[in-house]
């Protein structure tokens, strides 16, 4: 890939052109800062910003893979040991009650409905939820739907405070370094909703920038999408008052990166006990059945 970006602008193109060939390693920030940089004659200055940027970017998807880690290796040993109980523990338990003659109780006849219920259908259950997965995927593939699923998932609690706690960062921070390297407003706009994650957030940022071409600030602009939170919205606002929107903007995205960290280490902390205290009250009650 390299060389043939080289080979590129040995020929004569620019390097931003040259980056356009891949757009699945250059996104439209890259090339569109490369660009602004190769106009301004400050190539070296902007390939420093990006260089941060991207570590920064790589950086906060660390944090978040390995911090999902541990809750869904927790799911899947508490799914695989309750399936193991109910599957292989429990009819050998239940068989000595029946050999014995003895009436079950309520709560040993669930318990062994449900181990009947494992062995004879789990294969059927396992799949049904793998095509639910495989279909919801497919589904999410129309932007229509898509669209409503990302709105829907700002609504939930916990979720849509790490949604927008990371939907924010990246957009301030991606305005930030589009401002810095003399890209204007609109195409910096246009450029930081490419990169978010949540389709609604994007479609919100860019009927912002519609309103900013329209002569609104960018702080009363995106006050309308009433995404964006009130102390961003007033540090941006300060940055258009002073001259200094590049500063602001990158102290903002410090704070929503912070937040973010906090909203996940918040949502983890939420899940985990409960999952814990799930996991041990189906195990008391499979033991207290049997």
């Amino acid at each position: 890939m390299l060389v043939s970006v080289r080979a590129k602008v040995v020929e004569g193109y620019t390097l931003a052109d040259s980056m356009r060939e891949y757009p699945a390693i250059f996104d439209d920030l890259f090339c569109s800062m490369v660009a602004a940089g190769e106009k301004s004659g400050h190539l070296d200055a902007v390939l420093d910003r990006l260089a941060d940027y991207a570590e920064k970017r790589q950086a906060l998807k660390s944090k978040l893979q390995q911090a999902m880690i541990y809750p869904i290796m927790l799911t899947l040993i508490a799914v695989g040991v309750i399936g193991f109980l109910l599957a292989t523990v429990v009819p050998k338990i239940v068989d000595q009650f029946v050999q014995m003659g003895q009436e079950l109780p309520a709560s040993t006849q669930f318990l062994l409905d449900a181990s009947n219920f494992v062995q004879n259908y789990g294969v059927l259950l396992v799949s049904a939820i793998v095509l639910s997965i495989v279909g919801t995927k497919l589904l999410l593939r129309k932007p229509a739907m898509r669209l409503s699923w990302d709105h829907k998932m700002l609504t939930i609690p916990v979720v849509g405070r790490v949604a927008r706690g990371l939907n924010t960062s990246r957009f301030s921070r991606t305005l930030a370094i589009c401002s810095s390297s003399a890209i204007p407003l609109l195409e910096g706009m246009r450029v930081a909703a490419d990169v978010m994650s949540n389709k609604y957030f994007k479609k919100q940022v860019l009927e912002a920038s519609d309103r900013v071409r329209e002569g609104a600030s960018l702080r009363h602009s995106l006050q309308q999408s009433k995404l964006f939170p009130p102390m961003m919205l007033h540090m941006i606002a300060s940055g258009e008052q002073s001259g200094e929107l590049e500063q602001m903007l990158t102290r903002a995205a410090d704070n929503q990166d912070r937040d973010f960290e906090g909203s996940v280490n918040l949502a983890l902390g939420v899940f985990e006990p409960l999952l814990i205290v799930f996991m041990a009250g189906i195990v008391l009650f499979i033991v207290v059945a049997t």
